[in-house]
């Protein structure tokens, strides 16, 4: 009855409707808050991430909440806009009488701020960030992904590619690790590495991706190729090349990351770094659970860090991911 009450995948469709008729006719109701108030707990977990309305983060959020749902857990999402002082807020709003751990997708926060909370809550970290190296976290290995998105592009003829949201190098966030394995891409081959062409987003939403698209292709060596470090931007770029009647990808093309269901529906069909986004969700809530377990049996990375911080127990999961050629990057019109 518990694999069926927590929606667990390894049961027959004739075994799940046989239990859930049983249910239907007992009106049994599992009582999660007395379960979780015996082990000490909530049953709440926290889920911090910029926007929502990036659909990267929505379908991440969504499959997040249907991962807890299995071990039943109930999920509370934060929205911080990438604002430092909303990404401390949230995390000072939390205590641990009110959720059992958070999952975390910071990036405007530094080391210290986030230090601060480590002996307060489990925290799995979402994504590359700084602070990514002295806490758990769960991610894709940006570099290779990107490397390997710029590859695809050299092998269809493009020979000047521009990034969209790159940054130069410094601290570890994803900009700045996919902007590294464009840059070994480019000098992988022997060519040239321009930062003119490497030009930074503010707010990784479609209206950025449009204007930088808009100004290279309007510039005096306009590229023959987008890297994109998100789906919004590849899009908005998309549209602003139409607009000035640029083919896609017959003169420009235009690869995107993250795999939003928007692409797969645009015209062109953008092209994507698509990460296993189920397979994060999956790792990200099972770490944290299992920290909340090991905190509560007072064996977590976060008691270790209090009485010896100089030697945290950090983990460290990199998943998968898969180039998605569509139509927005294919051969050179």
């Amino acid at each position: 009855m518990s694999n069926v009450i927590n929606d667990h995948p390894n049961i027959s469709p004739r075994t799940r409707a046989a239990v859930e008729e049983a249910i239907a006719a007992l009106g049994y109701r599992v009582n999660l808050a007395g379960r979780h108030l015996r082990r000490g707990e909530s049953g709440v977990i926290a889920l911090i991430v910029p926007e929502l309305d990036l659909g990267y983060f929505a379908e991440l959020s969504d499959l997040i909440i249907r991962e807890a749902k299995r071990h039943s857990r109930t999920v509370l999402v934060h929205q911080t806009e990438a604002r430092r002082e909303r990404e401390m807020a949230a995390l000072d709003g939390f205590g641990t009488d009110f959720v059992d751990g958070v999952l975390f997708n910071p990036l405007a926060m530094d080391d210290d701020d986030l230090d601060a909370h480590r002996t307060r809550l489990p925290v799995v970290l979402l994504g590359e960030t700084p602070q990514a190296g002295r806490h758990h976290h769960v991610t894709i290995d940006n570099v290779r992904a990107a490397r390997e998105a710029t590859d695809h592009l050299l092998d269809s003829g493009r020979t000047r590619i521009a990034v969209i949201g790159g940054r130069p190098p410094g601290p570890t966030g994803t900009a700045e690790l996919r902007a590294q394995g464009y840059r070994e891409a480019l000098e992988a081959r022997g060519l040239e590495y321009d930062p003119a062409l490497v030009r930074p987003a503010r707010h990784f939403h479609w209206q950025d991706g449009a204007d930088l698209a808009a100004e290279l292709v309007n510039g005096p060596r306009p590229p023959d190729a987008l890297l994109c470090l998100n789906d919004p931007l590849a899009l908005g770029a998309v549209r602003a090349l139409y607009d000035a009647g640029v083919g896609v990808p017959g003169d420009v093309a235009v690869v995107g990351f993250d795999d939003i269901a928007l692409g797969r529906y645009s015209v062109p069909s953008l092209t994507t770094v698509s990460p296993d986004k189920p397979g994060l969700a999956r790792a990200a809530v099972e770490l944290l659970i299992a920290e909340i377990e090991a905190r509560r049996s007072g064996q977590g990375a976060t008691e270790e860090a209090a009485a010896e911080p100089q030697a945290p127990v950090v983990k460290e999961i990199v998943i998968g991911h898969t180039l998605l050629v569509r139509e927005s990057s294919g051969p050179k019109g």
